[in-house]
């Protein structure tokens, strides 16, 4: 992790881009991360974790309901397989 202040970013940010290839980089002003810089390979793998902690949150959710079960084959019946 990096930490820059949001003027010397402004200053050297075709440094702070290559610095993100690597790891964030914290962009602050007056003391306070106000931003995060990082590739956007990260982005992406931080966008998919994200997007599989939702999937298993409505997973667990769907199997806390309440209701009868559906047996396997009347599901694939149902669907059209």
């Amino acid at each position: 992790m990096t930490a820059i202040s949001a003027s010397d970013a402004r200053k050297h940010f075709a440094a702070v881009i290559e610095t993100a290839q690597h790891e964030a980089v914290f962009v602050e002003r007056r003391g306070e991360t106000q931003a995060v810089v990082v590739s956007p390979a990260e982005y992406e793998r931080l966008l998919k974790a994200a997007d599989e902690v939702e999937d298993v949150s409505a997973f667990d959710e769907a199997m806390d309901e309440e209701g009868p079960n559906i047996p396997w084959e009347q599901a694939k019946a149902d669907l059209g397989w």
